[in-house]
């Protein structure tokens, strides 16, 4: 070990053992200490990181390396807290216990793990425990008691705190705070009392609450940034703006880079209407140079202003005004958006008056969300580079032109996820079929190349098969043995498969469905008609029996599939277009299927604000006057 680091960690070693000593203290302020000890971790594992290899960071850091990060600071925030903690699963079994806690028990941290955390409680009180721990875990509420704890040198007064807690990728755990009652000093029952031993000061109700939603906030960036990665870059960067402004009471505004000038993407605030108007405004406007944002952007280093006082620091704001002081904000926090290797962008807190300031325990909380943030954003841009290849083999599985049923008129329409970079697995077809025309529109589960190779093969499975027989009941059950006999790695096809021909001057409509949504029959006075649907999914039962319906069309009847990514697209308060498609139907009825078609597709779009989940397919075919030689026979046959 050289000198340096020799000298760093005994001062390291001096400082925590001051923090320890200061916590027991009457009257300490146990927020300062926690932001102080986190602090002083942070510089440890800068330290670390500076003098580390390939296994800690010296090599740089790739997207898997971000949840490691994210469980080192975990580990931090929980470890060096200086109140005891006791991290437990559902059960009440202990799963971890800080430095504090350890302390407070005797024998060491080790010593608890695995144990219920029931038998460390004074007999009297366990039961009252038990019911406590099961409450918090289930109604999700923080829950206070006072009872005695069982120490190595007698039982403890203590006051448990108890909030329920999820830490991605585990079940949802307990947090135990053990704090000293406020009434009075912290006693052991008499005879069992340690001499010359001072118990850890009492865990402020708030600082138990900060260290909570520090890890809900981790956790719940970590969610958004990390496991959503199919998400597209504006609406990540949006989330997580509104995710950090409601989890620190800040304002937040995010500034990415593109084309090599940084603009301006997300800005959230508090949740009312002046705030989202002032944030709506301030998006508008893309950070200034020389303004804190565009410095950090072009140094990437994090700038930590506890009291501003140059009231430009952010730049203008609408009317002219400074930003900060139309945000009503004292404290800025700027961290660049970095993953390592490159900057993104800034990460901007604006704290405002009466909130608290800034510390060094928020600047590496948010360098971390920053770091996270910047992974998401390299990851969308990489899926977007395959976007045109993406579309080209989707562009393959759709035909290039839409044969037309003679008599009738026909329109489709396909729209792809707003947020996919993957090719989608909707598919839709007309072709000849015995002495009619067959109709398909289908779905695969999932999507990329893999949903592109089951969408062909379901595809032309139906085209082939409805040429031998064209029986809607017949194509499916072919078609699902095929899906069954290639064995696509568990993805499954839900379809509607129809046989049309003229009959009697009227259109006759044979359906057959395979797990799909059924069709929706509109009339052309307005009255609508929701078609059968269910059935067994295509490639999953060998015995799967399709739902079979038949139905007669009379001119001006226009006959309406879709793919459930139109009846998903989900609007405001969670509410889905699907709630809502028969009345839009209805309005659009006499329409032409082009312009149904058109419209139909305009009204999904808005109701889901353009964030469409999942592919969108809608095919229309409306009947007219029979022809005078239809193919397959006469009209009267």
């Amino acid at each position: 070990m050289q000198q340096g680091q020799a000298t760093d960690i005994a001062g390291l070693t001096a400082r925590s053992g001051a923090l320890r000593q200061a916590a027991t203290l009457s009257g300490a302020d146990l927020g300062s200490l926690l932001d102080a000890a986190l602090a002083e971790l942070d510089a440890a594992i800068d330290e670390l990181k500076a003098a580390g290899g390939p296994e800690d960071g010296g090599s740089g850091r790739g997207p898997g390396e971000a949840v490691h990060a994210e469980r080192r600071l975990l580990h931090t925030l929980f470890q060096q807290a200086p109140v005891p903690l006791f991290l437990l699963a559902a059960d009440g079994t202990i799963r971890r216990v800080n430095a504090a806690a350890g302390e407070l028990l005797g024998p060491g941290p080790g010593y608890a793990t695995g144990k219920l955390f029931a038998a460390f409680i004074d007999p009297p009180s366990r039961a009252a425990v038990q019911t406590l721990l099961a409450a918090a875990a289930r109604t999700g509420e923080s829950r206070q008691m006072r009872c005695g704890v069982l120490t190595g040198d007698g039982v403890a007064d203590r006051v448990l705190t108890v909030r329920q807690i999820t830490i991605r990728g585990d079940l949802d755990q307990l947090i135990v705070a053990a704090g000293v009652p406020d009434t009075g000093p912290a006693a052991r029952r008499p005879g069992k009392a340690a001499k010359g031993k001072q118990q850890p000061a009492e865990p402020d109700a708030g600082v138990v609450a900060a260290m909570t939603r520090r890890l809900d906030l981790v956790t719940g960036a970590t969610r958004i940034l990390l496991e959503n990665v199919t998400y597209s870059e504006p609406v990540a960067v949006q989330q997580c703006a509104r995710l950090l402004a409601r989890e620190l009471g800040a304002w937040v505004i995010v500034d990415v880079e593109h084309h090599g000038k940084l603009r301006r993407q997300a800005v959230a605030g508090p949740e009312d209407q002046r705030s989202a108007e002032l944030a709506r405004a301030v998006t508008a406007i893309d950070p200034a140079p020389d303004s804190a944002p565009w410095l950090v952007h072009e140094s990437g280093s994090t700038l930590l202003t506890a009291h501003a006082e140059d009231l430009d620091v952010l730049g203008g704001g609408p009317d002219g005004v400074p930003l900060l002081m139309a945000f009503g904000a004292s404290s800025v926090l700027c961290v660049p958006l970095s993953d390592g290797e490159r900057s993104y962008g800034v990460l901007t807190l604006a704290g405002q008056a009466g909130q608290g300031r800034f510390g060094m325990a928020d600047a590496g909380l948010v360098e971390e969300l920053g770091e996270q943030l910047a992974l998401a954003i390299r990851a969308d841009r990489l899926f977007r580079r395959r976007s045109e290849v993406a579309d080209a083999l989707q562009a393959s599985l759709l035909p290039r032109q839409l044969r037309q049923i003679p008599g009738t008129e026909v329109a489709a329409a396909h729209v792809p996820a707003s947020n996919e970079q993957e090719v989608g697995g909707d598919f839709y077809d007309i072709y000849s079929a015995g002495e009619g025309w067959g109709t398909a529109i289908g779905d695969v589960c999932g999507k990329g190349e893999d949903a592109a190779a089951v969408t062909a093969a379901a595809r032309h499975a139906i085209r082939a098969f409805a040429h031998a027989d064209p029986d809607p009941a017949a194509v499916l059950r072919s078609a699902n043995g095929v899906m069954l006999a290639e064995e696509f790695g568990g993805r499954f096809v839900t379809a509607v498969v129809g046989h049309v021909r003229w009959r009697r001057r009227r259109l006759h409509v044979v359906l057959g469905s395979a797990g799909h949504p059924g069709p929706v029959l509109i009339r052309p006075d307005g009255r609508t008609q929701r078609l059968r649907g269910g059935g067994l999914p295509l490639g999953i039962f060998p015995d799967a029996a399709p739902a079979i319906q038949e139905v007669d069309l009379e001119p001006g009847d226009v006959l309406f599939l879709y793919t459930d990514g139109l009846t998903g697209a989900c609007g405001p308060n969670m509410v889905y277009f699907e709630d809502r498609l028969t009345d839009e139907l209805a309005a659009l009825a006499g329409q032409p299927p082009a312009a149904l078609v058109s419209r139909v597709r305009e009204l999904a779009l808005e109701f889901c604000r353009g964030e469409l989940r999942d592919d969108m397919t809608m095919l229309a075919v409306r009947a007219g006057e029979p022809p005078a030689a239809p193919a397959g026979g006469s009209p009267d046959s």
